[in-house]
């Protein structure tokens, strides 16, 4: 399946996101700039680029890069980033250091994933009981651990 996705590059050097490998479900992007994200610090990274797939039915997702992650203990801040079908601003990575040293980041450098995936926008009605289940409202850790 394919999304007709339009770009615009907003900064020199800005670079147009890349699928690393023939299966791979989410394409790279790239620092725009260079930024350091000392140890517990956050930073939004921009990537120099402003996406238009005006599909309401779709969302773009930007997840971490697991390299990063698990060699440099950079994360995105927010866990997953989301991306609505009308939003037409530079997108940025808010980052953090869960690391005990400075991540710096270069521009050009691949520091997200960048996803799109179908949404489903809910109907809400309000009723006065919920059908039950086996877990009922069971929470965190109710089966154990």
């Amino acid at each position: 399946m394919e999304l007709k996705v339009k770009i615009k590059l907003l900064r020199e050097g800005a670079r147009i996101p890349v699928y690393q490998t023939e299966g791979a479900a989410c394409c790279d992007l790239t620092a725009a700039e260079a930024v350091t994200v000392e140890p517990g610090g956050r930073a939004l990274v921009p990537t120099g680029i402003a996406l238009d797939f005006g599909n309401r039915d779709y969302a773009a997702l930007l997840f971490a890069r697991s390299g990063l992650a698990s060699k440099k203990g950079l994360a995105l801040s927010n866990g997953v980033g989301v991306i609505d079908s009308d939003y037409r601003g530079e997108i940025m990575a808010a980052v953090v250091n869960l690391g005990t040293e400075a991540v710096e980041i270069h521009a050009g450098d691949r520091i997200a994933q960048l996803g799109f995936f179908p949404v489903c926008r809910a109907v809400f009605t309000e009723e006065d009981e919920l059908d039950d289940t086996e877990r009922s409202s069971g929470g965190f850790g109710h089966t154990g651990v």
